[in-house]
């Protein structure tokens, strides 16, 4: 047992990273890589990657690994993946990309939204799908790219996620996970299959899409080509990989449903994992996937998150370091700078998913300094994520918050504001690579084998009752201002 190892690898849309773990779950630190990439932006709201790019840079990944495990005994008898959920990629009969790679951050597709409601019951579809309308979802991304590229579109045999022509050129399968395919927007969570009312809307049969695995413990090996290339992995059994959000729950320790997930990277998101049945009404502005056939994870998505704050820093031409603008902001009182921030900057997701959100500044006065305009744009997120919670609290009732990502490692300040405006006292571990430790976590879960692995250790951020009631007067402002932009829209 102490010589088995297992490699696992995180796709993101900004990098690649991957490693071995031991069969306790605990990274083994010399043989961490990490290869970044950047998204193609278009002026029109493109998010996209080229597919062949973007393979090569899972196979350099791996290639990386081999070469800096090479004197660590033990076999490599598993192989586990997380993934970026809601990407959309097309490829032929010969398994060749007909598209690029489509991310979740693709806006282009939101001038279908409005058909979709116009024509489908958006809450009977969100209730069966867990996916609301938006051009994040499958639904859009295909009525899109069969109006704007018709003959890439005639071409495609099938639509896959990323994570799934990762395992074609890999291991020769197009098989996804359940994981995956329960964030298309068009898998129906109870019946853990592709939903039939969609597909004949969008004309499209199960041949169209990847077929989901028969069991969440199927695995599969390399093609001959790959086995030679990499030797050592000739006999490592390769799980399908699960959704990213749904992996970092598990490597934060989320897995019951009194504990939520709260990440910010990028963008940010709040999430629950528990076992049972979907709930009979999925609550309106949250999302509701799975980690397995066995477990479902709920949350909500913000577009702005460390994208956001990064943005303030960068406009604002602030003075000083990072750490001189945090210290400035811990030392101001909660929201006295009497501003409304409205954060969409990159579009609004959860809760009101309205694509043509816009961001927003109100409240400026000639005393108003640029530190105010960042610390409620801070403020602005926590009170977004105040939303997802209180939505989130009608299906679970949350009693701890575990915090992770690189956003809120580097503004301690920014972690104390959300922890004050949820009223509840949030825990950073020091854990930093949740996503592709709860990968490995799921698959030792899987093949059963118990992982004796320690509480991390991390940083308690307590809640202050007075400056939550600060907190709670704003908030109600920001809601009052969303609500009438929103409804202007």
């Amino acid at each position: 047992m102490n010589n088995e190892l297992i490699l696992a690898f995180d796709i993101g849309t900004s990098s690649v990273r991957a490693a071995l773990y031991d069969a306790d779950a605990e990274v083994i630190p010399q043989t961490f890589v990490k290869n970044e990439r950047h998204l193609s932006e278009t002026d029109d709201g493109g998010a996209e990657i080229d597919p062949g790019e973007a393979i090569a840079q899972v196979v350099k990944a791996i290639d990386d690994v081999i070469g800096k495990s090479a004197g660590i005994d033990g076999s490599i008898t598993m192989s586990t993946a997380s993934c970026f959920w809601h990407s959309l990629v097309g490829i032929d009969d010969t398994g060749e990309p007909t598209t690029n790679v489509y991310a979740w951050g693709e806006k282009r597709p939101a001038r279908f939204v409005g058909e979709l409601r116009g024509t489908l019951d958006e809450s009977a579809v969100h209730n069966r799908t867990g996916a609301q309308f938006h051009s994040s979802f499958w639904p859009a991304k295909l009525l899109w790219l069969k109006d704007e590229q018709p003959e890439n579109y005639k071409r495609t045999a099938r639509w896959i996620s990323f994570s799934d022509l990762v395992a074609l050129k890999l291991f020769g399968t197009r098989t996804t996970s359940v994981s995956m395919a329960s964030a298309t927007g068009i898998f129906d969570q109870r019946r853990c299959d592709w939903d039939p009312e969609l597909l004949d809307f969008l004309d499209l049969t199960r041949e169209n899409l990847a077929p989901i695995a028969d069991t969440d413990d199927a695995t599969f090996r390399l093609t001959e080509d790959y086995a030679r290339r990499w030797p050592r992995l000739a006999e490592t059994r390769w799980l399908p990989a699960i959704g990213d959000g749904a992996a970092n729950n598990l490597g934060a320790g989320c897995d019951s449903g009194d504990k939520a997930a709260l990440m910010i990277g990028t963008s940010g998101a709040m999430r629950v994992v528990f076992e049972g049945e979907v709930p009979e009404r999925i609550p309106f502005g949250l999302w509701c996937y799975r980690v397995d056939r066995r477990r479902l994870i709920i949350g909500g998505a913000l577009s702005d998150g460390g994208g956001l704050f990064r943005w303030l820093k960068d406009n604002l031409r602030l003075s000083g370091t990072d750490d001189e603008v945090e210290a400035e902001i811990g030392r101001r009182e909660p929201d006295a700078h009497g501003l409304t921030f409205l954060p969409f900057l990159f579009g609004e997701r959860s809760t009101g998913y309205h694509e043509n959100a816009r961001g927003a500044i109100l409240g400026l006065q000639s005393t108003t300094d640029s530190i105010d305009i960042v610390q409620a744009g801070l403020e602005s997120v926590a009170y977004r994520f105040a939303e997802i919670f209180d939505r989130l609290n009608e299906v679970c009732k949350i009693k701890e918050i575990i915090a992770s990502g690189g956003a809120l490692r580097e503004s301690p300040v920014w972690t104390q504001i959300i922890a004050d405006v949820l009223g509840r006292d949030m825990f950073l571990p020091d854990t930093r690579e949740a996503s592709s430790r709860g990968a490995v976590v799921f698959a030792l879960g899987l093949s059963n084998r118990p992982h004796d692995s320690k509480a991390p250790d991390g940083t308690r951020f307590e809640f202050d009752t007075m400056r939550r009631i600060t907190y709670l007067r704003s908030r109600g402002r920001h809601r009052h201002f969303y609500d009438t932009l929103t409804s202007a829209s």
